[in-house]
């Protein structure tokens, strides 16, 4: 049981990790979100514009609160 909660928190420290690293990267808001909209529509994922900015807010919150709880 101990092993699986590292390996989630684990998993879970990449997710943060990754999206921190696409949303704080010197790059374009604009080249940004089409980069994500290209990732997930391969995936199947359609979203309109008003969702995809919804969802950038969610993450950049939820980052924002993580890095807050970290410090």
């Amino acid at each position: 049981m101990k092993a699986l909660n590292y390996l989630v928190a684990f998993l879970g420290g990449v997710a943060i990790g990754s999206a921190a690293g696409l949303l704080l990267a010197p790059e374009k808001g604009s080249d940004l979100r089409e980069r994500i909209v290209e990732a997930l529509r391969k995936r199947g994922i359609r979203l309109n514009r008003k969702e995809m900015d919804a969802l950038v807010d969610d993450i950049t919150e939820e980052l924002t609160s993580a890095t807050n709880d970290e410090a």
